[in-house]
């Protein structure tokens, strides 16, 4: 994911026709995040996508390349160390 939105900041892709789903078919949400556990959107911003313009779907990917990051020191950060 972060490495799609990276792609498309750095190719100026902002004037592509659609930006790509984020979506992998892995179709499950956790429920403590309320993030669906393969493109990690919310249900609000699956429902939302197809009616999304190419500005607000990069914002999404925005959004989701954050709660990788965040998912990953979550994994990643013994549980002694978390706050």
């Amino acid at each position: 994911m972060a490495a799609c939105a990276r792609n498309t900041k750095a190719r100026g892709l902002n004037d592509i026709k659609s930006v790509p789903s984020p979506c992998i078919s892995v179709c499950r949400v956790d429920a403590d995040s309320g993030w669906c556990d393969g493109c990690l959107r919310t249900l609000d911003e699956i429902a939302a996508w197809g009616g999304l313009d190419n500005a607000a779907r990069l914002d999404v990917w925005r959004t989701l390349n954050q709660r990788a990051v965040r998912r990953v020191r979550a994994l990643t950060t013994p549980s002694d160390e978390k706050p």
